[in-house]
């Protein structure tokens, strides 16, 4: 084998064909894939504690540790898939080094999209026959979710592109539909500095879902019309995507007849600011127009002349609580569910198992706010193995990924909402504002029961850019 490279890495996605691609590297002689060997929940697969003597707690430490060890086997290639919402610590070593030999792997979003569902539905996630196959109905997709899925590959691709053209590097790129061509494993392995050819194909794996996508989406209609501004020649093949976004669009909120819009910060007084948008124009909170693509948003800028656009910011110390009593301490379904049994195990937050109980009183309610803040601390400084979270990322951050579309006229801090948003509705023309509602207290406990300094110091260890930026003083 010719040692051009010290290990590899396969970029991809759930349902892109990864384990497919997978079981066949590793069908030739001295090359090794790894599995998701830097999957936050788990190591390599499921139902395994350890990749080459490295346990899931012993990367979790030190995941570069983990790289050493594939790069040092001796006679073997080594390496591993990785998927956007993997440890972003290892990411930017990867990216920025030539003697990593990088995969990437694409495949229709709308196709993998819809097979994720259906995997969910069924529970099976491999097919090695046919005749074990699990039917479903056809499942129903939410478009705006859809699309949310859309831009995560579209920022992960860009990330990656851009990574590899500053560094003067370049991928090996795979289709879904090149997984069946013997031909181009070959010319993959041959890309690894390996010399040997495969006959065929290992087919141990069968394609699970074989159905064209109209068939299997019970909502097929709808969702054309809603992804009609996308540009779906691109989503296929390329290993970039259009548009390229980052400022949370989707979360935009505009007022029903007013020319206001409202562009929250997760965490913040989402749901009182919202109730003041509807009850300017004396509409439902679900009359909002909401869930905007950059399209919708320059039609309404080009049609609401004299148009104003707000955020709203929140005092770290409250916003922390905010996001660890609605998002951490109840049993949540979902990623946060993951997220909530990975802070127990991993990183000993102690949280109540089955959620809030009679036995969780304030003391231990404060114990585990503590633990917790001391996980978003390692988090938003990169040593963690989870993605920063819009829930806790710094609101200084979130305005700026706002800043690459929209800029906010005005930026409220949540005790200014009385005063602040009336006079933001008489810019626009509106002297009959209503007063907004304050946000109510936390539960099962008010952040004033276990607030103190100790507290303080904490979040103002973490969220400094958010003191600096915007002028907090201490919550109390």
């Amino acid at each position: 084998m010719n040692k051009t490279f010290d290990y590899f890495v396969v970029f991809a996605e759930m349902r892109t064909g990864s384990n497919f691609l997978e079981t066949n590297i590793n069908a030739f002689d001295g090359l090794t894939c790894h599995g998701e060997a830097f999957n936050p929940h788990f190591i390599g697969y499921p139902n395994k504690s350890e990749i080459l003597g490295v346990t899931y707690e012993d990367r979790t430490q030190d995941p570069i540790a983990l790289i050493k060890v594939i790069k040092a086997q001796d006679g073997v290639l080594g390496g591993f898939r990785y998927f956007h919402d993997h440890d972003p610590r290892v990411l930017q070593v990867c990216l920025n080094d030539p003697r990593c030999a990088k995969i990437v792997l694409t495949r229709n979003p709308m196709d993998s999209y819809v097979s994720l569902k259906i995997a969910q539905a069924t529970g099976q996630w491999k097919l090695t026959d046919v005749r074990r196959r699990k039917e479903t109905g056809k499942v129903r997709i939410d478009p705006q979710e859809f699309k949310a899925h859309v831009e995560d590959l579209q920022d992960f691709q860009v990330l990656i592109q851009n990574a590899l053209q500053e560094t003067g590097q370049t991928a090996f790129y795979v289709a879904y539909e090149d997984l069946q061509n013997v031909e181009v494993m070959n010319g993959l392995a041959s890309f690894l500095g390996h010399d040997g050819t495969l006959e065929e194909l290992d087919k141990t794996l069968k394609r699970q879902n074989p159905k064209p996508v109209s068939e299997k989406v019970a909502n097929f209609d709808e969702i054309i019309n809603a992804l009609a501004d996308l540009d779906r020649f691109n989503l296929s093949r390329t290993p970039n995507f259009e548009p390229r976004r980052g400022a949370a669009v989707p979360s935009y909120a505009l007022a029903a007849e007013t020319p206001l819009m409202y562009l929250p910060v997760r965490s913040g007084p989402e749901a009182q600011v919202l109730k003041w948008l509807a009850d300017l124009d004396g509409v439902d909170v679900d009359a909002l127009p909401t869930k905007l693509n950059q399209k919708a948003l320059r039609q309404w800028k080009r049609k609401n002349k004299g148009h104003r656009s707000f955020t709203v910011v929140r005092h770290p110390v409250a916003r922390a609580h905010a996001t660890f009593c609605e998002m951490i301490l109840p049993v949540n379904e979902g990623r946060y569910a993951q997220i909530r049994n990975t802070l127990m195990k991993v990183y000993k937050v102690p949280l109540p198992k089955n959620g809030p109980d009679a036995s969780y009183d304030v003391a231990a309610h404060r114990e585990a706010f503590v633990a917790y803040l001391a996980f978003v601390k390692a988090n938003l400084a990169g040593q963690t193995s989870f993605r920063i979270d819009g829930h806790w990322a710094t609101q200084a951050a979130t305005l700026k990924g706002f800043g690459d579309l929209c800029l906010p006229d005005m930026i409220v801090r949540e005790d200014e909402l009385e005063s602040l948003l009336p006079l933001l509705a008489m810019q626009v023309g509106r002297l009959d504002a209503p007063e907004p509602e304050r946000a109510p207290d936390d539960v099962p406990f008010a952040l004033g029961e276990i607030y103190d300094e100790e507290i303080e110091a904490l979040v103002h260890d973490i969220y400094q850019r958010d003191y600096l930026n915007f002028g907090f003083d201490s919550w109390a």
